[in-house]
């Protein structure tokens, strides 16, 4: 053999061999929700030999909500019957950029997703042992189709394009968005009832889980003694009353007017141990100045455009919150604030307060509910909101606050 050939098959020997060494070579994917495959869990160590702080993936679920940044927060109240259900469980949620930093440092979850082409290229070529569709859309049942898993809960696509009820539990969710008689005369469920018993979970009427960080509640007493509004506990302060004074244009007339709630606020202005405050979103700001215009320095107007989590932030300011059933509704709800609530195109049996604050419904009046983005009645479910029963509801606040 000449020392060419010797050379070569010298070379494909020792090639050979690291093969061989390469497919030998101990490694495991490590049964942990903090692996990545990118780089070790905790510095220094080589956790793809041997985890050091096992954190089991469990039961892998996918929560699907692109619905109204309220429909998200209401499906937070869905968390804890999940973990019960499946304690040792990795949770993911996929969610519309304009909700999704309502789940920032939400402990029942491992990881929240983006709408977004990325975030759909990596879902689609994972595999999950559940996948929960809140939503009854097509964009989402599309979705929810496209994603390998053992089980899914809730609504997908059928081959018409229609969205059909994935298991027989979502079937009365789903009449209920087809016949008004039982979603606005019948039904007496709140949302976070349906779905559970939608997904098969144990309803114990948990309440939404939201959490400020350390930061923003560092924040909310930095601007309360910037903005001149009283510190401390019930009892050593005034009781501070904030106007949710707007809604989503997607359905505008869930708002009272400019004149209602500048008379609310000149007749709560004049009794003593009471603050008040304007709080709303972007499309609230013009609204908002009106407002202060009409009353002056009687209302504490906050920003409306910096963003989810400081609006999340001024609601949290507030101890009673007056609001149309709208997102800052919903954030009131969450931050576990007395809400006076009215309603008027939606339905007052899917909300629920938790038992602080009330509900004023517009009695008699058969248009309503009626979910209809243009009202042909000159809006008589808002011309009906009572006045007066808010300012005792405020007022009966009051004197408990106080005493």
């Amino acid at each position: 053999m000449t020392p060419r050939a010797r050379g070569k098959k010298k070379g494909r020997s020792t090639r050979t061999k690291r093969r061989a060494a390469t497919k030998k070579a101990p490694f495991t994917i490590p049964d942990c929700k903090r692996f990545t495959g990118y780089k070790p869990c905790v510095s220094g160590t080589t956790c793809y030999k041997k985890c050091v702080d096992p954190d089991p993936i469990g039961t892998r679920i996918l929560i699907v909500n692109l619905d109204a940044m309220g429909n998200v927060l209401v499906t937070t109240s869905i968390l804890a019957s999940l973990k019960r259900k499946y304690p040792i469980s990795r949770v993911y949620w996929i969610t519309l950029k304009n909700a999704v930093h309502l789940l920032d440092g939400n402990p029942y979850l491992d990881r929240v997703f983006l709408w977004e082409p990325e975030s759909w290229m990596i879902l689609q070529q994972m595999e999950f042992d559940l996948v929960l569709n809140v939503d009854k859309s097509q964009r989402s049942a599309a979705f929810t189709n496209s994603i390998p898993a053992s089980e899914k809960l809730g609504y997908g696509l059928d081959r018409n394009g229609v969205i059909v009820p994935l298991n027989p539990e979502a079937g009365e969710n789903y009449l209920l968005g087809l016949d008004d008689h039982l979603k606005f005369r019948v039904n007496r469920k709140t949302v976070g009832q349906l779905l559970c018993e939608q997904f098969k979970l144990g309803y114990r009427r948990d309440e939404y889980v939201v959490n400020l960080s350390p930061e923003e509640l560092a924040y909310c007493e930095q601007y309360k003694e910037e903005s001149g509004l009283p510190a401390g506990g019930k009892g050593t302060r005034d009781l501070i009353v904030g106007f949710n004074t707007g809604c989503s244009e997607l359905f505008p007339n869930k708002k009272m007017t400019v004149d209602q709630h500048v008379s609310l606020i000149e007749r709560l202005s004049v009794l003593s141990g009471l603050r008040l405050v304007l709080v709303g979103g972007p499309e609230d700001m013009m609204r908002n100045a009106e407002i202060v215009r009409r009353v002056g320095a009687k209302v504490v107007s906050t920003p409306t455009t910096e963003g989810v989590r400081r609006g999340l932030c001024y609601v949290n300011l507030c101890d009673v919150v007056i609001s149309g059933d709208s997102f800052g509704m919903h954030a009131a709800v969450a931050l576990k604030k007395h809400v006076i609530v009215w309603f008027g195109v939606s339905s007052a049996a899917e909300v629920d307060l938790f038992d602080r604050g009330i509900k004023l419904v517009p009695h008699g009046l058969e248009c309503s509910p009626c979910w209809k983005r243009e009202c042909p009645y000159a809006l008589e479910c808002i011309q009906m909101i009572n006045l007066d029963e808010i300012v005792r509801e405020v007022e009966q606040v009051r004197r408990k606050w106080l005493t």
